[in-house]
Parts: structure tokens; sequence; C-alpha cells
């Protein structure tokens, strides 16, 4: 559906979320303002230490191929067919993500965004406003007021709608926490990160595997690096912000040292920089931002981070924000345009998928930090994978239904839920380690298959 009447939306924030949610709405014929309170990024370095690099799946995909802009990206994208798990020990094993030839994409966050960015401005139209800060919104006539970092002069802005893409510490949704009846809480876990860097090699290739997610776990904390075009792996520690281990106790450069020569090994070994990374780039914290309801009436409404931040270990934020502005698409068309239908409606629908992704997101957490070393759990993997080869248009483990498929993420929290306690079970009362020593385990998986994919 074109723009109506070509209505004026002001859109809050130039990260990933609005940029594209500003293609969508540019393409529609919709005129799009968007303000960011940073920057220029595409002028200016946006600083190491919060560019965590992003995983691209099926859902970021099919936002992306939706607006034209899928094979842009996928000229810069990596694949990673899955986790190349790293032991203290220096074993390596690998997990694939799924079957075939399914992979996740490592793709740089600054440059996905000056992508976006550029595409806004150049083919839909989009007109971008930098240094401007959000002081306030009225919500009952979606007017809001910005100040110029420079100027320091305020700005007055009306428009027929205003969306909030600004982010975890949204300064729109601080406003609409004023509303009666707002629902809205803030959790920091445990654990906070740090940006690394693994360089090429002296050839100038990977000097890991460069089509796996390799992660270091160990318990409370752990190491991962993502692959990048130019040779390098990007890396982020994990881990809590005090206690023992902790952010707190690493503190100096011989600790440093210290620590990952004893803990990460191999690791240490090929980041020739450490020392002056872990010094120069910044610790940041990671937070769950559950919020109700997202709009105001059909003026004002909130999407992605704004609207439900979560932790990024399922490699589904961006993913999840990207297939927020799919959804509201549709919504546009559903309802012909008419945001006072629209915005309910979105919130409505989504609102229930964003609670569940928070939550898998931090189960996933724990799996990748502790559990990828449980034996229990590597059996049940095990078990889980030979299925999907054997069976593949019957089922679907929790991850791929999550990063493979388009399925509501509420839906397959639930089937996800039901399928662990299946596998529990079925371990517990068969042999099933010795069947696959003794190549048995094909016979046992069709013998009980419809106890095993039971939904």
């Amino acid at each position: 559906m074109e723009g109506k009447d070509k209505e004026n939306i002001t859109i809050v924030g130039a990260g990933l979320v609005g940029c594209l949610l500003a293609c969508y709405l540019g393409k529609r014929g919709y005129k799009v303002t968007v303000y960011e309170k940073r920057a220029d990024r595409r002028k200016a370095s946006a600083g190491a230490g919060r560019s965590i690099n992003l995983a691209c799946s099926d859902r970021g995909w099919q936002a992306l191929d939706h607006i034209g802009l899928g094979d842009v990206v996928r000229q810069e994208a990596i694949p990673m067919r899955g986790r190349m798990l790293h032991s203290q020990e220096e074993q390596l094993n690998f997990q694939p993500y799924g079957t075939g030839n399914q992979a996740i994409y490592s793709v740089s966050r600054g440059g996905l965004n000056s992508i976006l960015m550029e595409h806004a401005e150049n083919d839909f139209g989009v007109e971008f406003v930098f240094d401007m800060k959000c002081m306030d919104v009225d919500l009952e006539t979606a007017k809001a007021t910005f100040l110029h970092y420079g100027t320091k002069q305020e700005h007055h802005i009306q428009s027929d709608v205003i969306l909030g893409a600004d982010g975890a510490f949204s300064r729109v949704r601080g406003i609409m926490q004023r509303m009666d009846h707002f629902d809205y809480t803030q959790d920091y876990i445990e654990s906070d990160y740090k940006e690394l860097c693994i360089p090429a090699g002296a050839d100038g290739n990977h000097v890991l595997d460069k089509e796996a997610l390799h992660i270091w776990p160990r318990g409370k904390f752990m190491l991962i690096a993502l692959p990048n075009p130019d040779g390098s792996f990007t890396c982020t520690l994990f881990m809590p912000y005090e206690g023992v281990p902790s952010f707190e106790q690493l503190n100096n450069p011989a600790e440093i040292e210290k620590y990952f020569k004893e803990v990460f090994p191999d690791a240490y070994r090929i980041m020739p920089s450490l020392k002056q990374d872990f010094e120069e780039n910044p610790q940041a914290s990671l937070v769950i931002i559950r919020c109700h309801p997202w709009n105001y009436k059909g003026k004002v409404c909130l999407i992605g981070d704004a609207s439900h931040a979560i932790v990024p270990f399922y490699g589904q934020g961006m993913n999840s924000g990207f297939e927020d502005v799919y959804v509201l698409d549709q919504m546009i068309d559903k309802y012909e345009g008419d945001w006072n239908n629209i915005l309910p409606a979105f919130t409505k629908l989504r609102k229930p998928d964003a609670d569940a992704i928070a939550d898998l997101a931090l189960y996933n957490y724990r799996v990748m930090a502790d559990s990828v070393n449980d034996p229990d759990f590597l059996l049940r993997k095990k078990l889980e994978h030979r299925i999907m080869e054997l069976y593949p248009e019957k089922y679907k483990s929790l991850y791929s239904m999550v990063t493979f498929s388009h399925m509501r993420y509420s839906e397959a929290k639930r089937r996800g839920i039901a399928q662990d306690e299946r596998f529990k079970k079925i371990i517990s009362e068969h042999d099933v380690a010795s069947m696959f020593k003794r190549e048995e385990i094909d016979a046992f998986i069709h013998k009980n298959l419809d106890i095993l994919i039971h939904s």
C-alpha cells in the first residue's frame, strides 16, 4: 500500500532497526525523517567495544530480501555452519547449527548500518538528521522536541506518527513510562562484555576456521569469536562484572595476560594486541527490557530494542528487530494504512514473541557458557542432530525453529521445552550412548519416531 496522503512519519534512532524501518516506510511513499542523537556513523568511527558482530539468520534475511537488500548484505557476510567449542585443554568440538547448507552469517554491525542508511536515503527518499537528542514527545499529538548538540537549539517536529527505534535505553519509551498502566522491567544479567580481536595471519587469512562461531565456554564466563572478511575475528569476552572470576579482578596487564594464558590458551597465542584491546575498549553491560503496551493509540509506537531488548546469546537481537519491521509492514497492508489499527495490532501480535525470545536468549547463555560441556546435554544434541538428518521434514530442533524458520518465537519456545523434556526422559530410560557406538541408533530412532518428534 502506498503512503497514505504522504503522511509524515518521524523515526527516533538511526540504528539497524530504525534504518530498515525507514527503508520500508520510504518505499511505501511515506515522508520519513529519522532523527539520531549521534553523528553520522558514515563519517565518524562509532568506537570499539560496542560493535559485537551480528549473526544474521532466516528472519533477518527475510526482512532484508523483502526490501531488496538481502543480496547486497550477503556480499559482505560470512557463513558460520556451526559452533566450534575450544576446551581449556585446547581440544576442539564442532557442533553443526543445522543440516545441509544451513548456516548463520557473520555481518558487521557498522557496515550493515551504513548499507541500510545509504539505501534509505538514495533509493527511498528518507531524510536523516544527526546530532539531535530527543527531549520530549507529546503522545496525544505526535509532536516531538529535539535538541541539536551543536547549536543547542530546540526543534519542534510535528508528525502523524512517531516510531521509537532508539534502543534499549529509549527516550521515547522513557516518556511513555509516564502513562497509566505502562508495565516496564529492566534486568541486568551478572555478566558484562568487552570486545577484543584476533587479527588475520601473516598471509592475510583467518587463523581459525572461518565458517564457525568459535566459543571458549568456561561456566560463568566465555569468549566468542566471529569471522570478518579481512581475515580477522571480532572477539567478545563475557564474564561477571564482580566476584571471582570477574572483570573487577582483571585490572592490570599482568593479571590479564596470566588469566588468558591459563583459561584461553589457544586464543591467547593469536591475540597479540590483547592487553591494549583490553585497556582501550570499554566494558559494557547486558540488559533485558520488557514493557507493555508498545504503542499509544495510533500516534506513537516502540520497535526493536526500545520495546524488547534481549541479551545476544541466541543471535536474535537484530533478527527479532528486523522481524518487527517485517510484521509491522504486514499490518500496514492488513489495516490499509490506518495507524489507529496498525499499531495496537502490531503490539498485540509481537509482544508474546518478544517475551519468548528474551527467555530463550537467556537460556542459550547458560547453554553456551556451561551446558555445551555437559555430557548429557551433548548426547541430547547428538541424538537430536541425527533425527534431523534422518527426518528433516518431520523434526526441527529448538535452535532450528528459532534460527532457520519463521515460526513464531512463542510457538518455538513451547515446542522446544516439550522436546527437551522428552529427550531427557528417553535418554534416562535407554542407553542411547551405547546405541551410537554399536551403530544401532538409526533403528532406535525409527522405532521410537512418534515419541521423539511428537510436539
